[in-house]
């Protein structure tokens, strides 16, 4: 099944098909009234002007969005770091914050209390879409954690089974976009930036010894190792003493 476009692709979709019929109306309504076609390819071209005017600002807003948010310096954090960084933003919503221990989280790297709501979080720096064994974490830690809800948090978007298993278990998921607006929400004059969080909370490199590739940081429920980031293609691991 393929994957639902993203809102922002959506927009610029849809502006570029209104861009099109814009020119195309233009065209042939003031031909129809003018019965010229030296001032209807002029209404066209200025029509064509607009439209590519509103696509250029749609696109610098959604850029200087994107920029104010830090998600780019997001996309470049260990998976450590975007716990800890969601604990700063979570506290900045008015929320209670507790960053897992590393060893046995039990599925949930977060755990947030508001107006007496424990929820417990997954959180998911991923470069590529987050699939059901995200879920499946999230929600069987509910029971453990004695919580009430259940969300998976990530900079990225969500296979369509992980949405559909999310919507029959109950589980929230809070994907690339919802991220970012919970971020701009934020009092920047406040607010935690995820280069702090990087520079106070340094990922310690290494390099994989087979294939030359960046070791990342991973968990497991014997706890925290470093793997491949070229997994599966490259299995190797290194245990952290």
């Amino acid at each position: 099944m393929p994957r639902r476009k993203s809102k922002a692709k959506q927009e610029e979709e849809f502006i570029k098909t209104l861009f099109g019929m814009v020119t195309l109306l233009t065209f042939v309504g003031v031909y129809y009234f003018s019965g010229s076609l030296k001032t209807s390819i002029g209404a066209a071209i200025v029509a064509l002007v607009c439209v590519i005017a509103m696509l250029i600002a749609l696109r610098m807003k959604r850029m200087e969005r994107l920029r104010k948010s830090g998600i780019a310096d997001i996309d470049k954090m260990g998976g450590r770091q975007f716990e800890i960084y969601l604990g700063e933003l979570f506290k900045k919503h008015g929320y209670v914050v507790k960053v897992t221990r590393s060893t046995g989280d039990f599925g949930a790297d977060l755990i947030i209390s508001k107006e007496g709501k424990k929820i417990v979080v997954q959180a998911k720096r991923y470069s590529k879409a987050v699939g059901i064994k995200a879920v499946q974490e999230a929600q069987a830690s509910i029971a453990h954690y004695n919580a009430s809800a259940a969300w998976v948090v990530s900079n990225n978007e969500y296979t369509d089974a992980a949405k559909e298993l999310a919507r029959s278990n109950n589980v929230r998921l809070i994907n690339r976009e919802e991220l970012i607006t919970l971020i701009l929400k934020m009092n920047p004059e406040t607010a935690t930036g995820p280069q702090k969080v990087i520079q106070a909370n340094p990922e310690i490199e290494k390099q994989c010894s087979k294939c030359g590739s960046p070791m990342v940081l991973r968990k497991s429920a014997k706890g925290e190792f470093f793997g491949c980031s070229c997994f599966p293609k490259c299995r190797n691991i290194l245990n952290i003493h």
